[in-house]
């Protein structure tokens, strides 16, 4: 730096300019061509990047000592033409790179202040020998400066067509449109119903409007429109093997799928509010990375998402988490599932249907998380909440109160794979008029490949056994409700491959040997191309 100003023959205190950074610095290319960027300060990683005001002694620089090489040229600019700006934690941070730009926004600086003690005529700050220098600087950076007032100029104005044309101050929007093609390929005949096997084309639309009033809270409002019902309803006749993105057919027309609002308290807590629609994973980590999606990513069926218990909690209520530290976090939640907004007998938000749970998340290593469920719910229905399972599960438990126990799991020894899996136990009281006890287990075993064959693919398989119910008490066994007589496997595979960073395709398979746990159905094998678009 100093060969270069003797080379430009300039004066120490001028040649300082070089160094400094102002408040109005654009970072640009070192080589080839510049282009300059949004306005913005370059500085070392993890440091204040913000430029603080005008200093008025050299001696506040933290980082510049009296033997440093340009400390004169500085004192000099801070006392003579107080034109030197620095950082708020008090550095200066003389040795970083300079681009021609940066130098060009600086000397403007400095020309500005000369101007401005020129036309105060404060004395003798500004001597002959200066003036000339700077006037040969104005003229070797003549072009740098006429170019960098003409981008100034022009991303102010784009910031000002932005600002009067935005859609909202404190508003984002971003949505998914998910388009599948889906089929049953193989089985013909489930609890003595012909299976459809006709090819369909849906699709599930959600947007998103997110906003924030603090910066770090979040009200979701989210609007969705489908015309996929679940293959249960229509196809297989089996609540295994439902797809995550379909249900709730409403013929493309526009609800509000889900409004919820999440704020800090504290530090280490996090609330949510949950108005309708309400998710366990909005505020619990479901510990299944890679394969637990919203439908448009991650695995394609409710079951091979996460631990079907997980499917008891849902509606409108409370969700908290709290990290004691970055390995250990405990969620707690309320959601009621039935008609929370009318006052009537049985329904409200403690009158009606509800999920309680509770869970501790473990992480032991980087590689490693442990996730411990318990949940008390009660008359839930595993079909309607899309959790897969057997139909006998399904009725066991839409008049029921239960204590369901899970334990997940997942390990990631490298950064191309993972493996997981987890068990859950629900103990289901019936509530009928000869009540009883049964229990329902489903465990799963998962594996994901993050980034196979190109960045940001995914590719996933599921092998496990749904929601089945493997044990009944002798009053539900008079009453002629029992056990599921043999165990279906559900096993699927996909590959989530990206086209772009808003385009993913993801074709996939899933197999039901035994569907719905009895050996008298045959095995079924659904097919589907799922297509995501994300803006």
């Amino acid at each position: 730096m100093q060969k270069f100003c003797k080379y430009l023959l300039v004066s120490p205190a001028v040649c300082c300019a070089m160094l400094f950074v102002n408040t109005a610095v654009f970072a640009g290319e070192t080589s080839g061509t510049p282009e300059i960027n949004q306005p913005q300060v370059l500085a070392s990683p993890g440091t204040e990047t913000q430029i603080t005001g005008q200093v008025t002694s050299v001696s506040q620089f933290s980082d510049v000592q009296p033997t440093d090489w340009a400390f004169q040229a500085l004192q000099s600019l801070v006392e003579r033409y107080g034109c030197i700006a620095g950082y708020p934690n008090s550095t200066y941070r003389g040795n970083r790179a300079l681009t021609r730009y940066e130098f060009a926004a600086g000397l403007n600086a400095c020309l500005d202040r000369v101007n401005e003690l020129i036309a105060t005529a404060t004395g003798n700050l500004v001597n002959k020998q200066d003036l000339a220098t700077l006037q040969k600087l104005q003229a070797d950076f003549s072009a740098e400066l006429a170019t960098l007032r003409g981008r100034v100029d022009a991303v102010e104005a784009k910031t000002a067509e932005l600002e009067a044309n935005q859609f909202s101050t404190t508003t984002k929007l971003n949505g998914e449109v998910v388009i599948a093609i889906a089929s049953v390929i193989s089985g013909n005949t489930v609890n003595s119903k012909k299976v459809n096997q006709n090819t369909v084309l849906g699709d599930r639309v959600r947007l998103n409007f997110d906003t924030s009033f603090t910066g770090q809270d979040l009200l979701r409002t989210r609007l969705q429109a489908t015309n996929l019902d679940p293959f249960s309803q229509t196809a297989t006749f089996t609540p295994e093997g439902d797809f995550r993105f379909a249900g709730g057919n409403n013929n493309n027309g526009v609800v509000i799928d889900a409004l919820l609002y999440q704020f800090p308290l504290g530090k280490k807590t996090n609330v949510t509010l949950e108005a309708n629609a309400g998710a366990i994973d909005d505020f619990t980590n479901t510990v299944n990375p890679y394969l637990d999606g919203d439908g448009g990513s991650g695995a394609l069926s409710q079951f091979g998402t996460r631990n079907p218990i997980y499917y008891l909690v849902n509606g409108a209520g409370i969700g908290i988490k709290h990290e004691f530290s970055d390995n250990l976090e405990l969620s707690l939640g309320y959601l009621a599932t039935n008609d929370t907004g009318n006052p009537q007998p049985g329904s409200g938000l403690f009158n009606g249907a509800y999920g309680a749970m509770a869970q501790l998340t473990v992480k032991p290593s980087n590689q490693i998380t442990l996730g411990l469920t318990y949940i008390n719910a009660y008359n839930n229905n595993f079909s309607a909440n899309g959790s897969g399972g057997s139909n006998n599960a399904n009725d066991i438990l839409q008049n029921a109160s239960s204590n369901s126990y899970g334990i997940e799991a997942s390990f990631q020894p490298s950064s191309k794979f993972v493996i997981g899996g987890w068990a859950g136990l629900t103990k289901a009281r019936v509530l009928s008029v000869n009540p009883g006890d049964a229990d329902i287990w489903n465990y799963a075993v998962t594996l994901a490949f993050p980034d196979l064959g190109k960045k940001g693919n995914i590719a996933g398989i599921i092998v496990g056994i749904e929601p089945k119910v493997t044990s009944v008490s002798s009053s539900l066994s008079n009453a002629g409700i029992n056990k599921d007589p043999d165990t279906s496997y559900h096993i699927e595979g996909f590959y989530q491959y990206n086209l772009s960073d808003n385009i993913s395709i993801t074709p996939g398979v899933i197999w039901l040997t035994a569907a719905d746990h009895n050996n008298q159905n045959d095995d079924i094998v659904i097919g589907t191309v799922r297509t995501t678009f994300t803006f």
